[in-house]
């Protein structure tokens, strides 16, 4: 039988909280199959042992994190640790350190999820967004330049580099060619004069390999209007760090919420582990009281068993959070219940035993 070896970093804030949902959901799943199981080991890396340690994680940490299949990330920020260094000491750390270039960001309405646009139907909200993960405007590229003084200058460089941009794109195009969908790119030529018109031309390169693909390309202003008033025109999307991450925000905006919101950071050639998360953050005005809502970590575990090739209990876990949203009768706050984190986990164990009587 084979044994999944799974990293989990609950974090900070609600982390811990939803994290546990989608740990015991994911051991379930495993019952349930009978031919493949996990082993997750727990590390109490964060803001906490930053306060502790001066340090988000130890100085192996990316050492000892190379022996895992994988990593379940809850969130990281809290209040009192400066937002550059949370990010950047553990999360973009180890994005950047085990090359998941590709950020998965499913933008979909579910079945019985909230919709704060008027006549849009389900079907309408069906995205992909495949988001540039290892460099672009998050490369941490830059000057600070006379500090403190009236002259000072700070510079912050895009890093766009054709084989990061290549692969990006190429990924992006073989999902939409397996999917038989169309793909969009996003990007800002009209102003970024070298980064973004550099990114439409190895766009408009690469679309000549795939001629069976339907492409659009939009810049992203005009992309976000067009996603509030026709959602329906994007399946796959591929775009840069920084755009990838303001928009797929905006699609769970659209889609039901941050509560709905689940990532995947993949490192495709499996070098390395990929690591799995909700994208909701931290939420420490809420966390501790039971009020966060699991749904997106559970998406997320959805998510993990696709890329474990288990795409058939991937898609069993969105029917069970579909259900869940439907029935409306075990829902977090956000959603319009009053139901605990717990709560909400225990249901979706409820369906997936429901599922295989």
């Amino acid at each position: 039988m084979k044994t999944y070896k799974i990293a989990v970093i609950a974090g900070d804030g609600i982390g811990p909280e939803v994290i546990d949902e989608g740990v015991k959901v994911l051991k379930k799943i495993a019952q349930l199959d009978g031919g493949f199981a996990f082993e997750f080991t727990h590390f109490p890396w964060g803001c906490d042992y930053y306060a502790q340690h001066g340090e988000m994680m130890p100085k192996d940490g990316i050492e000892i994190l190379s022996a895992f299949d994988a990593i379940f990330l809850g969130a990281v920020g809290k209040p009192g640790v400066p937002d550059h260094i949370s990010l950047w000491d553990l999360l973009l750390k180890i994005r950047k350190s085990f090359d998941q270039y590709v950020n998965l960001r499913p933008v979909k309405l579910l079945k019985g999820a909230p919709c704060p646009l008027k006549d849009v139907r389900e079907e309408d909200i069906d995205m992909i967004f495949v988001r540039e993960n290892s460099e672009g405007e998050y490369a941490g590229s830059g000057s600070w330049l006379y500090k403190g003084k009236p002259n000072e200058v700070v510079i912050q460089d895009g890093v766009f580099s054709r084989v990061g941009c290549e692969r990006i794109i190429r990924y992006a195009f073989e999902l939409a060619k397996q999917e038989g969908k169309s793909l969009t790119s996003i990007s800002k030529g009209n102003a970024l004069n070298y980064s973004m018109v550099f990114w439409d031309q190895i766009f408009a390169e690469i679309s000549k390999e795939y001629p069976e693909v339907e492409t659009h390309s939009y810049l992203v202003d005009a992309a976000s209007m067009f996603m509030i008033k026709d959602p329906k025109r994007f399946e796959i999307v591929v775009t840069s760090n920084l755009f990838g991450d303001i928009l797929t925000d905006l699609g769970a905006a659209i889609a039901g919420g941050m509560g709905l919101a689940a990532g995947a950071n993949i490192n495709p050639e499996r070098k390395f582990p990929s690591m799995f998360e909700p994208i909701h953050g931290s939420a420490p005005d809420i966390a501790g009281q039971g009020k966060a809502n699991p749904l997106a970590t559970v998406w997320s575990a959805s998510q993990m068993l696709d890329f474990f090739g288990y795409p058939q209990w991937g898609k069993v876990l969105i029917d069970c959070i579909e259900q869940v949203l439907c029935e409306g009768k075990v829902l977090t706050a956000d959603l319009g219940g009053n139901s605990s984190t717990g709560q909400v986990g225990d249901e979706i164990i409820s369906k997936l035993e429901e599922r295989n009587c």
